[in-house]
């Protein structure tokens, strides 16, 4: 049983119950553009050191709802990660001019630099195998449009 926290846009996860009685809930280290988040999110951009997975996925789609599960469970395993998740439309003050041609398509930074942007299958193993490629990784090594190599300092400038 999941309960929506109404003051996150995060899923929340069971962390236990009572003979079937819901008992808490806790949040997977998934951000967002909540304002809250986006200082968290600035910080390890900042940095430079952090690992930042970005999903680029849109609440209408059908197969981003179903890999969302996926990708907390992916961040819950790796919290020296940080993951983000922006829907294309109601972040689109952000993701801006990012063409998304299926759904899920990550994004993986190493601070400003772009290691990783394409189209993934929705599968928790091939996403977690290639964030854990990624990981070992400290040069960047994808070639990306503009908009998706700018979108850490679109992100730290449209929220400063």
């Amino acid at each position: 049983m999941l309960v929506p926290d109404p003051t996150s846009r995060r899923i929340p996860k069971i962390v236990g119950t009572n003979n079937g009685t819901f008992t808490g809930f806790s949040h997977m280290r998934v951000l967002t553009t909540a304002p809250d988040e986006v200082r968290e999110l600035s910080a390890h951009w900042t940095e430079g050191s952090s690992l930042v997975v970005v999903a680029l996925c849109a609440a209408w789609c059908d197969t981003c709802n179903e890999f969302r599960a996926s990708f907390e469970r992916i961040a819950e395993a790796r919290p020296d990660v940080v993951f983000v998740w922006l829907d294309i439309e109601d972040d689109s003050d952000v993701c801006g001019d990012i063409d998304v041609e299926n759904f899920p398509t990550l994004a993986i930074y190493r601070g400003d630099a772009l290691l990783h942007f394409g189209i993934s299958l929705p599968q928790q193993s091939t996403v977690a195998r290639l964030v854990d490629e990624m990981a070992n990784r400290s040069a960047g090594g994808s070639a990306a449009p503009d908009a998706v190599v700018n979108l850490p300092r679109t992100l730290r400038r449209h929220f400063a």
